[in-house]
Parts: structure tokens; sequence; C-alpha cells
């Protein structure tokens, strides 16, 4: 059985409640879990974005990046290597999103058997989704922080991008767009460009003109000034592109989307 005899108007009660309409069937009510099925879902969902930006934290604060330091408050020495640093709260980060990916597939574990009606088992939904809100909440406040106070190494991300020839899909391009060459004939001279430089040990956007027009005389004087790393990443001017301008509208817009949740 579920609902009752007694002449309660249930739109009063989930108005109270605070709820926008009451649910639509009560056996259902009293047995779904839905709602705790979505939260668990969102807060996995969120942790694994956190775990991957903490992977890439990881990745870009070790010696052999070096593109961001942590503070000392984020990370601690190792128990051997008196120079290392190690990146604790990244690591822990990464390690909690399987902890709440844990508590969902264990509720959706208690949730596949049961018949259409409450059962006991359904207590165990509590737990696990307390636990996820708690692991959530810190794991953002600690994020934000850890981002706050973190440096940039921006001259490590620019030794960086001298390195395996970024700006060379700017050449075919520019030889597909200005050239006027099908792009897989701009693909090939593009490739024999790069082996000069592979050749001289240096990337393409150190070429100089003579030396590309020796790959191809269709290489025009403009061609030089995309090859710049900087100009290439700027060139990215559709929506959602990386142009400085671009990042910078997405960066106001999400900072807007926050404001409003709040």
């Amino acid at each position: 059985l579920a609902g009752t005899p007694h002449p309660i108007d249930r739109k009063i009660t989930a108005e109270k409640l605070g709820f926008k309409e009451p649910t639509l069937n009560c056996l259902d009510t009293v047995s779904d879990r839905d709602f705790a099925l979505e939260i668990l879902f969102n807060i996995s969902t969120m942790m694994m974005h956190i775990s991957r930006l903490s992977e890439e934290l990881i990745l870009w604060s070790s010696s052999e990046f070096g593109f961001v330091q942590l503070s000392d408050k984020h990370a601690t020495g190792s128990s051997i290597m008196p120079q290392k640093k190690n990146p604790d709260i990244p690591e822990l980060l990464r390690g909690k999103t399987g902890r709440v990916n844990g508590n969902l597939i264990s509720l959706l574990t208690v949730m596949k058997g049961l018949t259409l009606a409450y059962n006991k088992d359904m207590q165990e939904d509590k737990e696990g989704v307390f636990d996820s809100v708690k692991t959530a909440l810190l794991s953002l406040q600690v994020l934000n922080e850890m981002i706050d106070e973190m440096s940039i190494r921006e001259d490590k991300m620019g030794e960086a991008c001298m390195v395996g020839h970024l700006s060379a899909t700017d050449l075919a391009d520019y030889l597909v767009k200005e050239v006027g060459i099908p792009f897989r004939d701009a693909y090939h001279v593009t490739g024999n460009v790069v082996n000069v430089a592979e050749d001289k040990g240096v990337d393409i956007s150190e070429l100089t003109l003579e030396e590309l027009q020796r790959v191809d005389e269709r290489i025009g004087e403009g061609v030089v000034a995309l090859l710049d790393n900087r100009a290439s990443m700027n060139a990215r001017q559709s929506e959602g592109g990386t142009s400085s301008i671009r990042t910078l509208e997405q960066i106001e817009r999400l900072t807007l989307w926050v404001a409003s949740q709040q």
C-alpha cells in the first residue's frame, strides 16, 4: 500500500517542504533513490574532472616538465630524497575520485536487485551520499587554494613549445588557404620542411624564409610570422579556440555562470 485515505493536500505539503510539486506515484516515492544516485553521479563527474586536472598538475610540477611549482604547504619532501618535492594534494585529490566513484557504484549495486517498493537495503544510501558530499566540498576548497597559490613557469612552457614543431599545422593551413594547393600536397610539403628542421636540430619556426623556399618556392614571406608559436595560438579565433581573446571570453562566461549559481 502507498498513499493515505486521509484528506490531505499533498501540494501544500510539497510546497511547505520546499519542493516544486508532489511526486506522481506514492509507491515510487518511498522506493526511489534516483535523487541520491544523481547526487553521487554529479559528484563523481565533478571529481573525475578534478582528478584529470590533478594528473595534469602532477605532470606539470615534475622535474621533467617544470611548468608549475606548488606551494610548500601543498607538497611534502621525499622520505629518502631531500631534493624532491612530492605533489601530495593533487595526488590525494586523484585518489579521492576513486572513493566517490565507489560510493556511486555501491548504491547502484544496492538498488539493482530490489523490487519496486521500499526495502531495508535502502538504508545504505546515506553513508555514501554524506561521504561523497563531504569529500567533494573539501576537494573543491583545497583545489581552489592550491591553484591560487601555485606558481606558473612561463619560461619553461615557452621552452617546451619549441619542441615538436607545433606550428607545422599552421604551415599546412597556409599552403592550403594562401597558396591554394590541396591539403594532401600541403601535408607532404610540410613534412619535408619538418625533415629539414630536424636535420638542422631546430624548430621549424627558426628556419629562414630562404630555407623554407628551398623546400617549396611557393612558400611566401608572410609565412614566417605565422610559424611563431604565440601567433599560432592566437590564430585559433573560432569560438572556444585557444587565442587569448577567446580564452578570456571563456573565463568571463564561466565566472559569470559560477556567480549565478551561488
